[in-house]
């Protein structure tokens, strides 16, 4: 099998977002006085635009986007972003020992001429191992998130992989599966709303209505430490529904998950606000962060520089609604 790392031929990006609790200089002159409040290190893997039309599955773009988001929240104090550009998948972990939280949202291990963020591409696999290389990166990744009982957050594609292996990392540290072949993400205008259930990332979350591709249709087997938070109708009867597409999971470790079905069409980070806190609370609340009674209440992104072409109609994707190999 060709090494997965001399495949990356376009940037990840990392950003990590200090969050910290001092409104300003003062008050956190006052806050050493009396011991500091921990500060809250959010690292952000975006993978390479390589997969969908522009406009669609637009990582940095979403991801550099949240983190403007969060620094510029009103209710979320003593926010300072710190941004790192790396050239290949993120193989050097060493920008996680201090983290609290990571967010990870990349390509998943359907496309052979794409950068799998996570895993290797499946075809490059026997679909039930890795080679030594990736597999103990992979040891390594888990068993930093587990010390640190870092909070995680996957989105979307990400959870894209039919590799034994993959499948169970993707189980243990989020308490679920995306199945492919099985599971399903069409698109669709889809009404969002939360479930009758009490949980912070909910606080303030109203539901909303918006045009996306959902995964959806997860392998979730019965786990008490699983709580569905979200439920998705499309508009097509054909497409199913209503089904879970976001839930948080509490790991063995002590660590929190946040697992979230959207996020395809970019102009909705601009659009939609619902969506915009849903994401930010759940962020907040992996950091081990206070998601304010109200949400995180935060200014829509600026404008993308460069603009992206808007997505035609009839053009949502160059296959069908459902991949097939």
């Amino acid at each position: 099998m060709q090494s997965f790392w001399k495949k990356a031929g376009r940037a990840t990006l990392v950003l990590a977002i200090l969050l910290g609790a001092a409104a300003s200089l003062a008050d956190l002159d006052g806050a050493r006085a009396q011991g500091a409040a921990p500060v809250k290190k959010i690292v952000f893997w975006a993978g390479p635009k390589e997969h969908g039309a522009p406009g669609r599955h637009e990582y940095e773009r979403d991801l550099t986007e949240l983190a403007w988001q969060l620094e510029h929240a009103t209710n979320l104090r003593g926010v300072k972003p710190v941004v790192k550009v790396v050239t290949k998948p993120p193989r050097d972990i060493s920008e996680l020992d201090d983290a609290d939280a990571l967010v990870i949202f990349g390509n998943g291990a359907w496309l052979r001429k794409e950068t799998g963020i996570l895993f290797p591409q499946d075809q490059d696999t026997d679909g039930r191992t890795y080679d030594a290389e990736h597999t103990d990166w992979l040891n390594k990744l888990d068993a930093v998130i587990k010390r640190r009982k870092m909070g995680l957050a996957i989105f979307h594609y990400t959870m894209w992989v039919d590799n034994w292996v993959g499948k169970r990392f993707l189980m243990d540290w989020f308490g679920g599966n995306w199945l492919p072949y099985s599971s399903h993400n069409p698109v669709d205008t889809w009404t969002v709303s939360p479930l009758a259930v009490r949980h912070p990332i909910l606080n303030g979350v109203q539901p909303w209505t918006y045009r996306d591709e959902m995964f959806s249709r997860y392998f979730l087997y019965h786990d008490p430490r699983r709580t569905a938070l979200l439920q998705a109708m499309p508009a097509t009867a054909s497409n199913g529904g209503p089904d879970p597409v976001s839930w948080v999971f509490n790991r063995p470790d002590g660590g929190r998950s946040f697992v979230w079905g959207g996020s395809d069409f970019h102009d909705n980070m601009h659009a939609v606000a619902a969506y915009r806190k849903y994401l930010l609370n759940g962020i907040a609340w992996i950091a081990g962060l206070d998601v304010p009674a109200e949400g995180v209440n935060a200014p829509a992104p600026p404008a993308d520089d460069p603009p992206i072409p808007a997505v035609q109609p009839g053009r949502d994707r160059p296959g069908p609604a459902t991949p097939t190999p």
